[in-house]
């Protein structure tokens, strides 16, 4: 069965550069990933894999294999090389030691990312709390993202669906202060293994930014084009209102665009859009969030 992935494998990597399809391998992942860089006029120049078993599951003449991917794309967009970098968790499927499917996993088709209540109403009363005036270092935000997108810091807790407790981290690496503790539904915090809404869950965090008065706030603009550094993309990936996902601006093509980093879809660099992932639905909006200071 290693044989057989490493075999797949290689062949999903000599896809990345090559125009040549395999029907027995070919991934549509990697295909459409193509697309959507030649359509902004770039390509992959160089690829490379490895992968790790994390666990097996059998039932009769089935197993199934648990593994992860980490895939580097050495990608050439007009004048600019960048390396992006992503995490994939996937699941085999052999049917008497024969490979017979391949996925990659949704880690929010099963995730319960709506168990917590939005509390949207009751997340911003800041009237009368006493300001913290910060100024958000944009740098210190991006070296921090840099340093854990594969990584997780032994100081905060871990979550299965970890994309906004990560952005949260970037934020707070970025001298954004903390407020609201002890009370879940007010301010933005972790503490004492306790955390508010907004600090956890991407729907939470989407309307805290744009309605908080003090402290870490960002205000919404209507295009990508328009972040900066350190700033933050909100997805719904259903486009039913609830926002499923959070990534932190950590580079920029050369037409400007944002490339981002996140947890969850453990990646580096990637571009904003996510038109190559596995949650995208052609009915995805975008929230784009450009973290103010507080003077």
């Amino acid at each position: 069965m290693r044989e057989q992935l490493q075999e797949l494998l290689v062949n999903r990597v000599n896809q990345c550069v090559t125009n040549t399809r395999n029907n027995k391998f070919t991934c549509d992942k990697i295909e459409n990933k193509k697309e959507c860089l030649l359509k902004r006029q770039g390509e992959i120049i160089k690829a490379k894999a490895t992968g790790q078993i994390e666990r097996k599951e059998s039932e009769d003449d089935i197993e199934k294999v648990y593994y992860n991917t980490h895939f580097q794309y050495l990608i050439k967009h007009k004048q600019h090389i960048y390396l992006e970098e992503e995490i994939e968790k996937r699941v085999a499927e052999f049917y008497k030691n024969v490979l017979v499917d391949d996925r990659e996993l949704n880690p929010y088709q099963h995730a319960n990312i709506g168990a917590m209540d939005d509390l949207n109403d009751n997340l911003i009363e800041e009237e009368n709390d006493e300001r913290v005036s910060f100024v958000y270092n944009r740098l210190d935000a991006v070296k921090y993202a840099e340093r854990w997108w594969n990584d997780y810091n032994p100081q905060f807790k871990k979550f299965d669906v970890d994309c906004t407790n990560y952005i949260s981290q970037c934020l707070h690496a970025g001298n954004a202060p903390m407020r609201g503790y002890p009370s879940r539904s007010k301010g933005w915090w972790m503490r004492n293994n306790n955390w508010s809404f907004s600090w956890s869950v991407a729907n939470s965090l989407r309307w805290y930014l744009p309605g908080a008065k003090i402290g870490l706030r960002g205000q919404e603009v209507k295009d990508a084009a328009e972040l900066e550094l350190g700033d933050v993309i909100c997805y719904d990936f259903e486009g039913d209102g609830r926002y499923d996902h959070t990534t932190i601006v950590t580079g920029k093509d050369s037409d400007g665009m944002p490339l981002v980093n996140a947890h969850t879809f453990n990646s580096r660099k990637r571009y904003w859009a996510y038109e190559d992932s596995t949650a995208y639905t052609p009915n995805i909006k975008y929230k784009f969030l450009h973290i103010v200071d507080d003077r």
